[in-house]
């Protein structure tokens, strides 16, 4: 397992990115200290990836919100923000 520091490893990513793909870990550190550790992931987890799809939403998706119960004070969306932020 090698080791190396956020510098180091931003003036080299590439380098670092091939270790990772051929196989080594490798744990960064910031100060001394390990922050995070770079591997390659699991050969399950590619796989699984392949059928995620982004989700689209179709209409509105707002649309019956009233029904959960949410009651909105009275007023434009830029009154209620400019109450919020203390700018009136």
């Amino acid at each position: 397992m090698a080791t190396t520091g956020i510098r180091e490893l931003k003036n080299n990513l590439s380098l670092y990115l091939r270790r990772v793909a051929a196989g080594e870990h490798i744990v960064v550190t910031a100060h001394g200290r390990p922050v995070a550790e770079l591997r390659p992931p699991d050969s399950v987890l590619p796989a699984a990836m392949h059928g995620i799809r982004r989700a689209v939403v179709q209409g509105d998706p707002f649309a019956g919100w009233h029904r959960l119960g949410v009651r909105l004070p009275r007023g434009s969306a830029s009154v209620l923000l400019d109450e919020e932020r203390g700018d009136r």
